[in-house]
């Protein structure tokens, strides 16, 4: 029997629902594994490195994941080198072994389900030479063992736990002192003046010599020369102007989570700051487990973290933090935040994307408990460990220590491979090659020479 036009409609419009059905019916396991594969950072020897990936589609189940890499296979397989990890998150951290120094490698995680394998995008990285002893000289800026709240040049000034840091384009320096709750200056000649606070907790606005300041934290200044300071105490953001007037930027003062323009947002002791090209402050929101953005007219929003503690990366708020503590950014606008509980700095791409840069509960000796962070105009990374290192990790993602050892505490100045602090909290670079170090158990603020 001939069939109607309309019958043909009908026998095609079946066969497209019952072809979207068996396609429906299929598990969405078989559908490949979408990923983000994290930067490569490269250990001292240059002859391993760490990586990871991030699986972003929405797949039931995997039966395996990790990180592919090769130096003649520009886009690895798994039937190259490949690491293979306990499949517990949605993300995973590797060591990449057996590397030789001064080489081309390209790296990319991937995931395996029953549909085959998927892979993330290619990671281009070379090692260097080996940098395990590559320590730099470390001598005192300024500060006394014995805590005070005293002005002068050098050794004669005296400090109170300082924390964090910032520096100017002329090269000077600023610290939060934190138990004397004051801002001080440095100059690169090393004399020191008090910029704002009067050495007791309390909370004031006003000319900067009678402002009162609450255990101040992280430190940045915008491109009018103000400084925003993290009043940690207060629960608040504060500014001083070039001509020295105090104010609330933004924070009630009450310790708590909501967004809002000014004095109506609050936060959980606020830790560091870092502004964007654009003006925007960013803020590690430490007792809230978030990462909350202020724009130039106070307007706080969250952009990453759920306030629940943990480690879990993906996009914006549906991520886990566990009290981070310093900010930076580098020039293509991506965020990077310190987080020594978790042994991690993460990274925050400018779509908020939430990734491992360096570290994690997978790689707790790689970075430490990095607890503040600075980046310099060429893109060098130097970190403060809590556990007594300082680290670099260059342009090119080569982790080098310039000073100081795990675990070892004191005070001793020269060369890195033999000096010592005493739980640094802060870490700013400088002009010339040189990192200041906010030195908090020794009340010394340490000069690293990074070249």
């Amino acid at each position: 029997m001939k069939k109607t036009s309309t019958q043909i409609k009908v026998l095609l419009l079946l066969l497209i629902l019952i072809t979207g059905l068996s396609a429906c019916n299929k598990g969405s396991s078989d559908v490949l594994p979408t990923m983000i594969t994290y930067d490569v950072v490269i250990d001292p020897t240059s002859t391993s490195a760490w990586s990871g990936g991030l699986i972003t589609s929405v797949i039931p189940s995997f039966t395996a994941y990790g990180v592919c890499w090769s130096a003649t296979n520009q886009e690895p397989t798994i039937a190259d080198s490949k690491t293979s990890e306990p499949l517990v998150l949605i993300s995973c951290t590797s060591n990449l072994t057996g590397l030789s120094p001064n080489t081309t490698y390209y790296a990319r995680a991937y995931a395996t389900n029953s549909g085959g394998t998927g892979y993330g995008n290619v990671i281009k990285f070379t090692t260097g030479s080996d940098q395990s002893n590559a320590y730099k000289a470390v001598s005192t800026l300024a500060g006394s063992i014995t805590p005070g709240f005293v002005n002068g040049t050098g050794t004669a000034a005296m400090f109170n736990s300082p924390m964090g840091m910032t520096t100017d384009a002329a090269g000077n320096i600023y610290v939060s002192d934190s138990y004397n709750s004051a801002i001080r200056k440095i100059t690169p000649a090393g004399v020191v003046t008090t910029v704002a606070g009067i050495g007791q907790l309390g909370y004031l606005n006003g000319p900067a010599a009678s402002a009162e300041f609450y255990s101040p934290s992280g430190l940045a200044i915008d491109a009018s020369g103000n400084i925003f300071v993290a009043d940690r105490g207060n629960n608040m953001i504060r500014k001083i102007t070039p001509a020295g007037v105090v104010s609330t930027f933004a924070g009630s003062g009450n310790a708590g989570y909501s967004d809002g323009t000014g004095i109506a947002a609050t936060f959980n002791t606020p830790s560091g700051v870092a502004f964007d090209a654009a003006g925007n402050l960013y803020v590690a929101d430490y007792g809230n487990n978030l990462i909350r953005k202020i724009t130039s007219d106070g307007v706080v929003t969250t952009v990453a973290g759920s306030r629940a503690v943990g480690y879990a990366n993906g996009l914006g708020i549906a991520t886990n933090f566990n009290k981070p503590t310093s900010i930076a950014l580098d020039a293509a606008g991506n965020i990077y935040v310190t987080e020594p509980y978790n042994n991690a700095i993460r990274k925050i791409s400018p779509d908020y994307m939430v990734t491992t840069f360096a570290g994690g509960p997978a790689a707790t000796t790689l970075v430490g408990s990095p607890i503040a962070i600075s980046i310099d105009a060429t893109g060098n990374m130097f970190i403060a460990d809590f556990n007594g290192r300082i680290l670099k990790i260059s342009a090119g993602k080569i982790l080098t220590v310039l000073a100081g050892k795990s675990g070892t505490t004191g005070s001793t100045d020269g060369d890195g491979g033999s000096a010592s602090f005493n739980n640094p909290q802060g870490i700013a670079s400088g002009t010339s090659g040189s990192v200041y170090v906010a030195d908090f158990g020794n009340n010394l603020i340490r000069k690293v020479n990074s070249n």
